[in-house]
């Protein structure tokens, strides 16, 4: 059984409320942090334990918070990116409901580090259940001291408020969320200037997701270096997956990384295998705008080495055999679905959510969707397949967020992986509307590459 770091008392009964949360140690990291150690020291401690950013991109926590500016009389602030708006993500929203202190802690520890007085917690729109819970954990925390002026004596003031998002995908990526948040629309920035610099109402700013903000607890309280003892190469500590799709047991788990991708999937103390007894296609492993990967490449490498839940086995190959951590939406597809209609619903919901500053992403999300319609409902050409390929192709890299990169690499890897059932729609357009493609040979073992 992997440790827990996170989720270690999510079945204790009333752990979302301050009395019980206490009693199992929360807060513990707030009192060390704030009576014992300066915000450098904390700082030190989040790069020493090598974590990071869980929200996608992976960047490292610690370094991140050293490139914050910190120009004298200037505010700076913490902003809690909780806006979770990645199909097939919801570990966020788990942690937020369940057990809310835990970001609630994480962010005094956070906002102290990075010496912010005022910070604020973003979350989703539609997430109201989320944010009312997180505005009573607020309210039990000032009750009791651990926000407010002066708190523990120590001479630290901090106030944290609760945002509700505009329910935009775009909101996710880091400036648009700021933009947002100022009561904008919510187009991203062109950078520089970085929000550590320029950020919140111009302040330097530091923009964390909420597992990383949650995960600075047991790193203050056991220190980084025990923390980097968790998890293999780069990648340390323990990682939230929500799990969905056709699996027997879906939902969020913790795992130490390193963990083998087909444990992951076929064990019973994680997902239990696919359900109703089919098996494995295909998987989004980190959120739907990670490449996906036939099952034969999501459980071993192109080299023939077992694929682990790290950011550096994830991504062994590249884009060509590899994928990504990404946020961590773990999405398992069993042999009866279908990756043509797959990746024409991800494009509808990237045309949607474009915000429609950029040209490449604006119009050729719009093209993609209308392209894949065309080859889902029977209408396409060969001529398309080459004609999405081109499109994403000019998209990708083209754009001032990645919202454009999102939208065109899931076309990428379902043409370049899955492109004879493309063809196969196309060929068969009468018999595609009747049944699936099928498994057919994406579970078959792959002949290891030699160098």
């Amino acid at each position: 059984m992997g440790r827990k770091l996170l989720l270690e008392h999510i079945q204790v009964p009333g752990i979302n409320t301050l009395a019980v949360y206490r009693e199992k140690g929360g807060y513990r990291a707030v009192e060390k942090a704030l009576k014992t150690m300066s915000p450098e020291d904390v700082v030190e401690e989040v790069k020493k334990s090598g974590l990071r950013g869980r929200g996608g991109a992976g960047f490292p926590t610690g370094m991140k918070w050293s490139f914050l500016a910190k120009p004298e009389g200037v505010p700076r602030y913490l902003v809690c990116n909780g806006d979770e708006s990645e199909p097939g993500t919801f570990k966020d929203r788990f942690l937020m409901t369940h057990i809310p202190h835990a970001l609630l802690e994480g962010m005094i520890v956070s906002s102290y580090a990075l010496g912010a007085n005022i910070s604020y917690i973003y979350i989703r729109g539609e997430m109201m259940p989320q944010i009312r819970i997180m505005e009573k954990a607020i309210q039990e925390a000032k009750e009791a001291g651990w926000l407010g002026k002066n708190i523990l004596g120590t001479g630290y003031d901090l106030e944290i408020y609760v945002q509700p998002g505009g329910g935009a995908y775009i909101c996710g990526e880091e400036t648009a969320l700021l933009e947002s948040l100022e009561g904008k629309r919510g187009n991203p920035r062109i950078k520089p200037p970085f929000p550590a610099v320029a950020g919140l109402y111009g302040c330097p700013t530091v923009v964390n997701n909420v597992e990383s903000i949650a995960a600075t607890v047991p790193i203050v309280n056991d220190g980084g270096e025990e923390y980097a003892k968790i998890g293999i190469e780069r990648s340390t500590g323990t990682k939230l997956i929500s799990a969905s799709g056709n699996l027997v047991k879906p939902g969020v788990y913790e795992i130490e990384m390193g963990l083998p991708v087909e444990e992951f999937i076929f064990s019973d103390e994680y997902c239990g295998g696919i359900a109703n007894g089919k098996r494995l296609k295909a998987v989004v492993a980190g959120g739907s705008s990670v490449p996906i990967l036939p099952a034969n490449l999501i459980t071993k490498t192109i080299n023939g080495n077992p694929r682990l839940i790290t950011y550096e086995s994830l991504a062994d190959g590249g884009f060509v055999s590899g994928t990504a951590m990404g946020s961590g939406g773990f999405i398992a597809f069993d042999e009866d679905q279908c990756i043509v209609r797959n990746t024409w619903n991800y494009t509808r919901f990237y045309r949607h959510e474009s915000c429609g500053q950029c040209s490449p992403c604006r119009e050729g999300t719009g093209w993609m969707e209308k392209l894949l319609y065309k080859i889902e409902s029977g209408n396409g050409s060969l001529e398309d397949i080459d004609l999405l390929w081109d499109i994403q192709r000019r998209i990708e890299g083209n754009t001032i967020c990645p919202l454009g990169d999102a939208a065109a690499w899931p076309v990428a890897a379902a043409i370049r992986h899955f492109r004879d059932e493309f063809e196969w729609h196309i060929l068969n357009p009468g018999e595609s509307q009747q049944r699936n493609y099928g498994l057919a040979h994406y579970a078959d073992p792959l002949e290891p590459v030699t160098q």
